[in-house]
């Protein structure tokens, strides 16, 4: 499992703890978990910015000659 795939699972079970904590009216705590689910997500979105592009390294550069 890579690493946007864990901060993504992360991400989304704090975004069901903090629908919990709503639904329990402790909107505090729903802030709190909010706002860390937040965090996980931006995370995520990190690590795919930083993981290696798998398209750049099929395509070969293609050189231009200047044919007249």
């Amino acid at each position: 499992m890579n690493w946007e795939r864990a901060w993504m699972i992360v991400a989304a079970l704090l975004l069901i703890s903090a629908a919990f904590f709503v639904w329990r009216n402790n909107l505090s705590g729903a802030f709190v978990t909010a706002a860390l689910g937040s965090c996980a997500w931006f995370l995520s979105y990190r690590a795919k910015l930083q993981a290696p592009g798998e398209d750049d390294d099929e395509e070969e550069p293609v050189e231009e000659t200047d044919e007249e």
